[in-house]
């Protein structure tokens, strides 16, 4: 990987359906190049595969909230498990920490998140942050 490379899955991350020419412009190199080091990190796995960006707002989904949960003893399982089946849980990292999981969820209003708290809590221990705006979004390090 290159400072090249680097440039073009910066543009690929601010529009993954942005044409091979139109990068190339970008990068100072030809289409074909683009072409070939896009296949190349996608064989090598860096690349791993395109995404959509949904507006949740469109979809009635006002809510954006970061959840951590501090799993009771012999219960993180149980919820590792369950975690996969909650439809409004976008992102599920475990931690190191006081608190063994944290979540991204996306939910309609505050009635939907007390529900989706009141799931939880059988697993464990819960605090819930509000997310007023997103700061940075998708910031590839060129280092």
């Amino acid at each position: 990987m290159d400072y090249l490379d680097h440039k073009i899955l910066k543009a690929l991350q601010e529009n993954a359906r942005i044409s091979f020419t139109e990068i190339s412009k970008n990068v100072g190199l030809s289409s074909p190049s683009v072409a070939e080091r896009i296949r190349k990190m996608e064989d090598d796995e860096i690349i791993t595969g395109y995404s959509v960006d949904i507006s949740h707002q469109k979809l009635n989904r006002q809510l954006h909230a970061i959840i951590h949960l501090r799993a009771f003893t012999g219960k993180l399982k149980a919820f590792l498990i369950r975690v996969n089946k909650i439809e409004e849980v976008q992102n599920c990292y475990r931690v190191t920490g006081n608190e063994n999981i944290i979540m991204e969820v996306i939910l309609r209003d505050q009635h939907h998140l007390e529900q989706l708290i009141d799931t939880l809590i059988e697993y464990g221990e819960t605090r819930t942050h509000i997310v007023l705006s997103q700061l940075v979004k998708n910031n590839l390090s060129l280092n």
